[in-house]
C-alpha cells in the first residue's frame, strides 16, 4: 500500500550538486509529529547510515558528514521529500534509500545510486 518512489540518482562530478526526490504514496505529514521521511545511505561494505530526515513538526536531523552543505525539504502537498547536496565528495558514494516512519512502521524505498567521481 506505501509506495515510495525514488528519483535524481546518478553520476556526478566531485564538488557537483544533486537533487533527490522521495514520494509517497501515503501521507506522512500529518498531525503524528514524530512521522518523518528521509534519506539514508549505505556504501559498499558499510552500515547504512543517516543522512537527513524531517519530521511532520518540521524537525530536520543531519549527518554530521554532510550538515552545512546538504538540505532536506519537503513538499506537503506532494507527499514528496528532497534531498539537495552540495559540495559532493567521493565519500558520499552509496545507494541512497527513502524511507518513511508512519506511526510504528518503517518503510524503505528501493534505493537509488549515487556516484561521485571525475
Amino acid at each position: 500500500q506505501m509506495q515510495l518512489v525514488e528519483s535524481g540518482g546518478g553520476l556526478v562530478q566531485p564538488g557537483g550538486s544533486l537533487r533527490l526526490s522521495c514520494a509517497a504514496s501515503i501521507n506522512i505529514f500529518n498531525t503524528i509529529n514524530t512521522n518523518y521521511m528521509g534519506w539514508f545511505r549505505q556504501a559498499p561494505g558499510k552500515e547504512r547510515e543517516l543522512v537527513a530526515t524531517v519530521t511532520s513538526a518540521g524537525s530536520t536531523n543531519y549527518a554530521v558528514s554532510v550538515k552545512g552543505r546538504t538540505t532536506i525539504s519537503r513538499d506537503n502537498a506532494k507527499n514528496t521529500v528532497y534531498l539537495q547536496m552540495n559540495s559532493l565528495k567521493s565519500e558520499d558514494t552509496a545507494v541512497y534509500y527513502c524511507k518513511a516512519r508512519l506511526g510504528v512502521y518503517d518503510y524503505w524505498g528501493q534505493g537509488t545510486q549515487v556516484t561521485v567521481s571525475s
